[in-house]
């Protein structure tokens, strides 16, 4: 633990352009027509996860499809990687053309006891601007775990309520690869049967986390009429491609709260936007 706490405070900068063709295939992945996008216009929220990312050569990669373990994140050693939730806070709008800087921070690295064993806790700041005018502010929590020991819960949990504003998703096969190019995620329980099912024991494949958050924003923005200026969301259990899912949201003063659950099951990702 001395070791992996280490990593506590080390930076990494990073760059990229925010390019028309990338915004209009983000658009055409959530069923949203592309467009023509120009230079200045805005580019669609939370495109910014599929900017600046790490190119990891093909035969780096593990088993699991993910890069090696080390350099900026800690070489955490249990075998799941995935992401616990998030927070972000938008100051700007980020637009097409734009020159965007991601300087990131280890912020914590923290171990508990969960009910599946020992769990390993990362948090990375991230601050995104653009010729120095801050676009936003995000913390990422990311989770380490070992592969589940097996055996039914104790105790079945409780389904998700229904919201008032509600819509069926299908998180179809090619949604989630599509995701995964998009996001340059090689992470195999996301377009891998097989490995998915066999190897790590889900019943299907695996919907990002990424992915699943950015549902909620795009549901949050299209009830208030503007996406939020704070989302914070937090994963709680894991959704597949072997059934349907959906996004669920009601308003609690000046807050949306937003969850997505299968029919009947507990709730997967809770989430806040505020204005």
């Amino acid at each position: 633990m001395d070791h992996l706490r280490g990593w506590i405070g080390r930076e990494e900068i990073a760059t990229d352009h925010v390019a028309a063709e990338l915004a209009g295939r983000f658009r055409a992945t959530f069923d949203e027509a592309p467009g023509a996008p120009c230079p200045g216009d805005p580019a669609p929220a939370l495109l910014h996860w599929c900017l600046a990312l790490p190119g990891a050569l093909t035969r780096t990669l593990g088993p699991d499809g993910h890069p090696a373990r080390g350099g900026f994140l800690p070489p955490v050693a249990l075998p799941r990687r995935m992401w616990a939730g998030g927070s972000l806070a938008f100051h700007n709008i980020l637009r097409i053309g734009d020159a965007m800087r991601r300087t990131s921070r280890i912020a914590d690295v923290s171990v508990k006891a969960g009910r599946s064993g020992t769990l390993c806790f990362v948090t990375v700041q991230h601050e995104i601007d653009v010729a120095g005018r801050p676009i936003l502010s995000e913390r990422q929590d990311i989770v380490y775990r070992n592969l589940d020991a097996g055996g039914a819960p104790s105790k079945a949990p409780e389904p998700a309520a229904e919201g008032w504003h509600r819509r069926e998703v299908l998180a179809v096969p090619p949604l989630l690869f599509r995701y995964s190019a998009l996001t340059f995620n090689g992470h195999r329980i996301h377009y891998d049967h097989p490995y998915a099912t066999q190897v790590e024991s889900y019943p299907g494949l695996v919907v990002h986390g990424p992915l699943q958050a950015t549902l909620p924003l795009r549901f949050a923005a299209e009830i208030h009429g503007v996406p939020p200026r704070r989302f914070t969301f937090r994963g709680l259990s894991p959704l597949f491609d072997n059934a349907p899912f959906f996004l669920n949201a009601e308003a609690d003063g000046a807050t949306l709260k937003l969850w997505t659950a299968c029919a009947r099951g507990p709730v997967a990702l809770s989430a806040e936007a505020q204005w």
